[in-house]
């Protein structure tokens, strides 16, 4: 089975002659090459996340009581739904372009948006959490600095995967548009995540500082080495990620049938000939 993507002839006067004539067999697909270091970092950053959220558990549960929603434990919500969210699911939906480098585009495209929309909504279940558990108590809220980035970091990223949507899944978008959103879409994604992870740190230490206090902190106490590692690994996982990222051979290379669409669906939309770009 073949596609055939031709010229129209209602274009033929612009380009003088058919600009684009590609034959891509499905069963012949080309297939990019993956670079050898890349699926031992990416594993790497599998097992700091993973690690990540487990020892986030273990924290909670040996020394905070663990977690439940009708209770005073309804606090221990917060911080296990933003690892999980807005820090491992978040990192994970980032790397989908490095790791699905030979599927279609649509596909990982999904797999993007959806990733992103779990640890959005996970996230969301943290910030109720935190919240109804101030409101039970009788707490302040967002007096802290953790709490602004917090939520800046909350509304930030609810944009930002509007946007995204908007432009990259929702088919209204035109191929102009997207392409000169997409530099500031992965910029901006980048900087959330970064924004994350400072801003779980942040929290971790306000936590640690509200319970052991500067006296018992500065002694070693068992929960403040935990929580150390706990803030290493948020570290070592927000710069595994970037790092992948931001390397540029590293990228997913476009594919050759969808630089031969992109090109068809701009001609047709826009009425742009190559030789005016």
């Amino acid at each position: 089975m073949e596609l055939l993507v031709s010229c129209p002839r209602s274009r033929l006067f612009l380009w003088g002659a058919c600009p684009l004539n590609l034959g891509l067999s499905m069963e012949g697909r080309a297939t990019v090459s993956t670079p050898a270091a890349l699926p031992y970092y990416v594993a790497f950053s599998q097992l700091l996340g993973l690690t990540l959220v487990a020892m986030t558990g273990a924290w909670l549960g040996l020394y905070r009581g663990g977690i439940a929603w009708e209770s005073d434990l309804q606090f221990n919500v917060h911080p296990l739904c933003m690892a999980i969210g807005l820090i491992f699911l978040q990192g994970d939906a980032l790397l989908v372009y490095r790791v699905f480098r030979n599927e279609a585009k649509r596909t990982t495209k999904v797999l993007h948006g959806m990733l992103h929309v779990s640890a959005l909504t996970i996230a969301l279940v943290g910030l109720v959490a935190v919240f109804d558990y101030h409101r039970k108590k009788g707490y302040a809220d967002l007096y802290s600095l953790h709490s602004w980035c917090g939520i800046l970091v909350f509304v930030l990223y609810f944009v930002q995967w509007l946007v995204g949507f908007s432009f990259f899944l929702f088919p209204g978008a035109s191929f102009s548009l997207r392409s000169r959103y997409r530099a500031s879409h992965i910029f901006f994604g980048a900087t959330i995540f970064i924004l994350s992870v400072g801003t779980a740190l942040l929290g971790l230490k306000e936590a640690l500082l509200f319970k052991l206090g500067r006296a018992k902190y500065s002694l070693f106490e068992p929960e403040g080495v935990l929580a150390n590692v706990l803030g290493l690994l948020l570290a070592c996982f927000g710069g595994v990620v970037l790092y992948i990222l931001t390397r540029p051979d590293w990228k997913r290379p476009s594919q050759a049938e969808e630089q031969a669409l992109s090109m068809d669906f701009k001609t047709l939309t826009e009425g742009d000939s190559p030789g005016s770009q």
